[in-house]
């Protein structure tokens, strides 16, 4: 599934907040990692003298800052690399050039020459690369060190074949980490109620046909992952906003990964996934594993 796990890192200590997650992944799945540190030339800096020997300077201590985290993935392959330019132009320009890379990284850093706003480049490489991104919401509590496996996953679907993209990484990471899958499916009366001349819906009867409609979808989809070889797979069906039931869902199971798609379709039933996926990524403590969906052509 991924042959190579793409950390980018700016040398704090909330952007290490990924380690745990590259290192399981790491052991794990018996992947290559890339440990890569970019020098952010920015347009203030042109001005500045001496910038030559300034980046040279930054692209010496990355280099040696990367080395020593390497040695804390024992057992692995691990490359370090420096680049220079606009980190996020970097990461999805070089994820792109192996289509099994997992990019994996936190959600927020410093800024500087040598550290980014990883909030902000996150998002950035979440909307535009194709590759698979691993999102961590870094914060104070979270450890740097050792090894950080789900004990569950969390797939949220609308009901769209671009949402169920994701199930065959969930298929595969849940096997290799002998995790629990909790499929997700929420609905929402604001969504259908509208009014056609005189019309006025029997919410009651509407919303039991929103539940027995989301239920009936997901227990197919637990039979299809059955198939597949997983074991323990449970559905759950909820009213409310989708990106807030999301959040609140995996609040309650801290050791579980959220996986979703990065985009779906749009109208009643559907979600613009894009929007809920950007959503749970700025707002859950948990990891979120997004795949870009792609459509079918021809």
């Amino acid at each position: 599934m991924y042959r190579q796990i793409l950390v980018p890192l700016d040398g704090s200590e909330t952007a290490e907040k990924v380690l745990p997650y590259a290192r399981i992944l790491a052991a794990t799945l018996k992947n290559s990692v890339e440990l890569m540190g970019v020098i952010d030339i920015s347009t203030q800096l042109e001005k500045v003298r001496y910038l030559d020997t300034l980046i040279d300077e930054g692209v010496r201590r990355s280099r040696e800052y990367l080395e020593r985290v390497a040695k804390t993935f024992p057992g692995a392959s691990v490359k370090c690399t420096v680049e220079k330019g606009r980190p996020e132009e970097v990461i999805i320009v070089k994820a792109a050039g192996e289509k099994d890379t997992l990019v994996a990284m936190a959600s927020h850093g410093r800024s500087g020459i040598n550290r980014w706003l990883l909030g902000s480049i996150s998002e950035k490489v979440l909307r535009v690369a194709t590759n698979p991104v691993l999102v961590v919401r870094a914060n104070e509590q979270g450890s740097a060190e050792g090894e950080a496996a789900p004990d569950s996953m969390i797939v949220p679907l609308d009901g769209s074949e671009l949402a169920e993209s994701v199930l065959p990484h969930v298929v595969e990471l849940t096997k290799a980490f002998n995790s629990k899958v909790t499929l997700l499916r929420s609905y929402s009366l604001k969504q259908m109620i509208y009014r056609v001349e005189d019309y006025t819906p029997d919410l009651d009867e509407l919303k039991h046909e929103l539940q027995w409609e989301a239920m009936s979808y997901l227990d197919d989809k637990v039979s299809q992952l059955n198939g597949a070889g997983l074991v323990h797979v449970f559905p759950f069906v909820t009213e409310g906003d989708a990106a807030e039931t999301i959040i609140e869902l995996a609040k309650g199971a801290p050791n579980s990964w959220i996986a979703m798609c990065t985009h779906g379709r749009s109208g009643v039933k559907r979600w613009v996934l894009g929007s809920v996926t950007e959503k749970v990524v700025r707002h859950s403590g948990n990891p979120v594993l997004a795949i870009r969906a792609k459509e079918a052509h021809g």
